[in-house]
């Protein structure tokens, strides 16, 4: 109860000196500008500058857009706003950091050539997916690894506890999201007694993502647990965008041999032991084998990156843990993506599954807020006959995010795509399974956030298992949601001016 005020506290405080620090930089430069015709003529060059600039950037249209209209409905301090908040990547000392611990990671990744040679032997498609994961988020392609689907975070847990209790030399796990309760208490009571038994527990978790569940500090207790544990990218209460650059990766590994990931966070909604927005519809994936090695990288990325630890990593490998046959379910290619460079490598692999599907895409996905590209791609896919559906909440977590999602309904029904709204509540998985072939499981939403500001991850699927087991989940779903239907986006005119102005602005939410 205790800490459940402080943190109350601390958001308070926050959010107070936040509001004023941007009434005193409005005011500054309002009161500046109207007393100095220098100040004032700067000020507006400034912002001719900052137009050209963003024009000629690499980023999406829909970015620049959003940007260049309020520089020119506010010419004075227009261009100071896009100077301080323009920024989507994370500050140079973060990026150094992340760049250093990349280079030492980087030799140890691997090639497996040979298993790229036999599936382009199989599947040109699927090779040019594999092969662009490999070269763009040194994501190699895997076999010799089980893979299994949970379509809901209360079917995952179980096999999470499991998979901990079994654990004989580390466990490493980052997160978006932690907060207390029958989940995460639980999983604590088994780190905790694994680190007095001298195992190597890590956790990684993001602030930003915690601020209103876990009080300040939080780390220091749970080092106090013999757990080593580091905060990502601390939030501090200063007007600033680097705080947008979250750390929104849901992984575990276990013994370098089971991996976890998905969109299930460690807190009570997502195994539906709270009730939040209705049912809480989730789903996740367990590997088992080589491919877990790809998740092992990704958090050793972050982790070293935060706290220099590690300098050999052969031995998180999952053969230098004694695993071997672990049986080959078709091919497994975990991938991680970031805002630190100009690839959208999880956008992208999701539109080369649009493009490249035959017979059907079914999505799920909490958010679609997209850009042109994509919403393209589904419309041009369900114009040349494919089956195209997309699942999105009934019950919305947020009003502003569910009203732009909302937005892009008629201009994709308008192409043909299907879209249903899940009746029971909230859908939180980010999922694409296409053609009975190809699926993908991750944390990636239909968003500008997740295609363009976080760190992020998934696992591509290709003839395993598991990628049935998500079709059978999403025709499921779809039975159990609501058909969108052209009397349900009757015109509202308030409505419709505030999503057009959400619209415009969202790539900067």
């Amino acid at each position: 109860m205790q800490s459940k005020k402080m943190t109350i506290y601390r958001i308070l405080i926050v959010g107070i000196l936040i509001v004023l620090q941007a009434w005193w930089l409005v005011s500054s430069v309002l009161t500046l500008s109207s007393t100095s015709t220098v100040v004032s003529m700067i000020l507006k060059v400034l912002s001719i500058v900052v137009i050209f600039v963003v024009i000629n950037s690499r980023q999406n249209p829909s970015y620049k857009l959003a940007w260049v209209v309020p520089i020119l409905m506010f010419p004075v301090f227009g261009g100071l706003m896009f100077v301080i908040f323009g920024t989507r990547r994370p500050t140079k000392r973060l990026r150094r950091r992340l760049n250093d611990s990349w280079a030492m990671l980087k030799p140890y990744i691997g090639e497996n050539e040979e298993v790229l040679k036999k599936l382009k032997k199989e599947n040109a498609s699927v090779y040019g997916q594999a092969l662009y994961l490999k070269k763009f988020a040194d994501a190699p392609m895997w076999q010799n690894t089980q893979t299994t689907y949970f379509k809901s975070g209360e079917e995952n847990f179980p096999y999470i506890i499991e998979e901990l209790k079994k654990a004989k030399n580390f466990i490493f796990m980052e997160y978006f999201i932690i907060a207390e309760g029958r989940m995460w208490n639980t999983i604590l009571d088994i780190l905790k007694e694994k680190a007095a038994a001298g195992l190597d527990v890590r956790l990684l978790y993001d602030d930003v993502g915690c601020l209103r569940l876990l009080p300040f500090g939080y780390y220091e207790t749970i080092r106090s647990f013999g757990i080593k544990c580091e905060a990502f990218n601390p939030f501090v209460p200063f007007v600033s965008a680097v705080m947008n650059n979250r750390d929104h990766r849901k992984i575990l590994v276990i013994d370098g041999e089971t991996g976890f990931t998905g969109g299930i966070n460690l807190a009570d909604e997502y195994i539906n032991e709270k009730k939040r927005f209705g049912y809480w519809k989730d789903a996740g994936i367990m590997l088992k084998g080589e491919a877990v090695w790809n998740l092992t990288v990704m958090f050793l990325h972050i982790w070293n990156a935060l706290s220099p630890t590690d300098k050999d990593f052969d031995r998180f490998r999952p053969q230098a843990c004694g695993g071997a046959g672990y049986g080959t379910d078709g091919y497994v290619q975990p991938y991680g993506d970031s805002p630190l460079d100009f690839e959208n490598v999880g956008e992208n692999v999701y539109l080369n599954i649009i493009n490249s599907a035959k017979d059907y895409v079914y999505i799920f996905t909490p958010y679609l807020i997209s850009d042109s590209e994509t919403i393209s791609s589904l419309c041009l896919a369900a114009k040349r006959g494919v089956d195209v559906r997309i699942v999105t909440p009934h019950i919305p977590d947020k009003k502003y995010a569910f009203m732009l999602t909302q937005s892009y309904y008629e201009q994709l029904m308008d192409g043909g795509v299907k879209i249903f709204e899940f009746e029971p509540g909230f859908i939180h998985a980010k999922c694409f399974v296409s053609d009975d072939t190809v699926a993908t499981v991750g944390t990636i939403n239909l968003d500008y956030r997740s295609l363009y500001l976080h760190f992020e991850c998934g696992v591509f699927l290709y003839r395993t298992g598991s990628v049935m087991d998500v079709k059978q989940d999403a025709i499921e779903t779809i039975a159990r949601s609501i058909p969108v239907t052209r009397a349900m986006l009757k015109p509202v005119l308030q409505k419709v001016i505030l999503q057009a102005f959400l619209k415009l602005f969202a790539p900067l939410f």
